[in-house]
């Protein structure tokens, strides 16, 4: 009886010593299933829309802040995620190049667009990025559709996204400039269209994406849209209001054809006329409206993201640049044309929220590269700044080439702040390259203008993290960049002395926006610092598609949900 009372005994402590064993591995089973269930591999937005707005300084957004209204930049940054310490890791600061890292996840020195043009070393011919005489227009008998993405050679983040829906998404590209359109829609595009000014005023694309335009751009180019933007260029607010830019009427800023003085309004007859001269739109805000009208339409008459399969819209505002060219960063013209475009942006979201849905696409919008102020106006504020001119020191630099090497024939050429040497007359001198760098580049340091100077040489052979050698060793393409590069000193650039321009590595062309918003997206900011081929990986690491096969930057973590 003592042993069946010790058996029951024993019996009853290992059930109760098993059995929340078996409660445990249990409740760890179901945890783990529903984590596998939890596991978020991918965010589907129906609709992707990367934004990219020429020249825009990341204090652009503060600057005009109060000014803006609830449905533009503000509820990107209030309810999307704010990288407030956004850079270009590389220089040439410019379009070309800076649309095509956006969306390739990578540099010049790796996706081979060094510039808008550049020399090319084997024709010994100057290229654009965009050109392709293997093509024809579509919608002009002009060369202006002459284009293609030939000279990209790595693939982009709307590429991989086409190829992951076995081509099923679509990718539709808008700029008022063709490399604007046709470098962010990569090789894959099912269109892209461009603006054509001129005495046409229309969306033209190229033969690379189709035999004709589609009848929607057909009736949108036959139409009065455009000709509805041939008028005055006044304020849209009270200009009085607009304290947080300079005075109207000042020596810093470009004219207009017949204007006396740049100031408000501008009624210059070309801009009146209904019917020629359409290219003095983009040099206005009404440019970005054009663009805002076609891209809505775009999205209507192509169905972006009205299905299961994601699509993307990939858009530019290129009038942004033209302005900030003509008037410099500190004009009311600028601070105009940025409080337009907010309200062109709130149009596009409204639409997207009507047409696709609230929470159902993501948004990204940074730049394509800054700009300084006019250096003549810095000057003027006791601040350094100043002019270059290639040939203010040619003749100078001419004189040492033949006394030191016989020859001025060493030199090939001079663009994007890069000297072109002759490797065949080095050759012929019994010569090493990389020592003809250095002497050129040691003789270059001694002019006034130049802040400091680097070789083909060292870029090949060194590897730098970190300041000026950093940014330059990004854009330095081993097949396609020059011998010598030059860094003017901050403040100076090879522009007029009205209006102003870009393309250095100094942090006023670097330092850009970047806002993702929708979809995915958390809410909130950083100060850490991000780059501008970190957009791309992030988008595939958001979308669950392959990173663009080029890609050199690496995911924003913070962003993703």
């Amino acid at each position: 009886m003592m042993q069946k009372n010790t058996f029951l005994l024993l019996l009853a402590v290992l059930i109760a010593f098993f059995n929340p064993l078996e409660a445990n591995a249990q409740r760890k089973s179901k945890n783990k299933t529903d984590n596998v269930q939890r596991t978020n591999l991918k965010t589907v937005p129906k609709l992707v829309v990367g934004i990219v707005v020429d020249q825009m300084r990341y204090d652009y957004i503060t600057r005009f802040w109060n000014h803006y209204g609830d449905g533009g930049f503000k509820r990107l940054v209030e309810e999307g995620f704010n990288c407030k310490n956004n850079h270009f890791n590389y220089a040439p600061t410019s379009t070309g190049p800076g649309h095509t890292s956006v969306y390739t996840g990578a540099a010049p020195g790796t996706h081979g667009i060094i510039g808008n043009n550049w020399y090319d070393k084997v024709s010994g011919t100057e290229v654009y990025c965009a050109s392709d005489t293997t093509f024809v227009s579509v919608g002009t008998t002009s060369d202006a559709g002459k284009m293609s993405p030939h000279r990209m050679t790595v693939s982009t983040i709307t590429d991989e996204l086409r190829l992951h829906n076995q081509m099923r998404g679509k990718t539709i590209a808008i700029a008022l400039k063709d490399r604007g359109a046709v470098l962010p829609g990569g090789h894959t595009a099912n269109a892209a269209y461009w603006f054509h000014g001129e005495d046409e005023g229309k969306w033209i694309s190229s033969s690379y994406y189709m035999q004709q335009l589609p009848k929607w751009v057909r009736d949108f180019n036959g139409s009065n849209v455009i000709k509805s933007y041939k008028k005055p260029w006044t304020t849209v607010k009270d200009i009085s209001t607009y304290s947080e830019s300079g005075t109207d009427n000042n020596a810093y800023e470009g004219l207009f054809e017949t204007e006396i003085t740049p100031t408000f309004p501008h009624t210059t007859p070309n801009m009146v006329n209904k019917n020629a001269d359409f290219e003095i739109l983009k040099s206005t805000p009404y440019g970005n409206s054009i663009t805002t009208d076609f891209a809505m339409e775009a999205v209507q008459k192509e169905s972006l993201g009205m299905d299961a399969i994601t699509d993307f819209l990939a858009v530019s505002f290129s009038s942004t640049d033209y302005v900030g060219h003509k008037y410099g960063v500190n004009s009311k013209e600028v601070q105009d044309t940025y409080l337009r475009l907010d309200m062109d942006l709130e149009r596009l979201f409204k639409m997207l929220d009507q047409k696709v849905g609230p929470g159902e696409y993501t948004v990204f919008l940074t730049a394509d590269h800054g700009a300084v102020d006019v250096p003549a106006y810095l000057r003027d504020r006791k601040i350094p700044a100043g002019y270059f001119k290639f040939e203010s020191i040619r003749p100078k630099l001419n004189e040492f080439l033949k006394y030191r090497f016989g020859t001025v024939d060493i030199l090939r050429n001079f663009s994007n702040y890069q000297l072109f040497l002759d490797h065949k007359v080095i050759e012929n001198l019994d010569m090493e390259v990389a020592e003809v760098q250095e002497i050129i580049a040691r003789e270059l340091l001694d002019y006034p203008v130049v802040d400091r100077v680097y070789t083909g040489d060292q870029m090949m052979k060194n590897e730098y993290t970190k300041g000026i050698p950093y940014i330059l060793q990004n854009g330095y393409n081993q097949k396609r960049s020059g011998d010598v590069l030059l860094v003017l000193k901050p403040g100076t650039i090879s522009y007029r002395e009205t209006g102003t321009s870009h393309g250095t590595p100094h942090i006023y062309d670097t330092h850009v926006p970047l806002l993702f918003y929708g979809k995915g997206i958390k809410r909130g900011s950083t100060v850490a610092r991000t780059e501008i081929p970190d957009i791309a990986p992030t988008l595939a690491s958001l979308l669950g598609i392959a990173f663009p096969n080029g890609t050199t930057g690496k995911p924003i973590v913070e962003v993703l949900e």
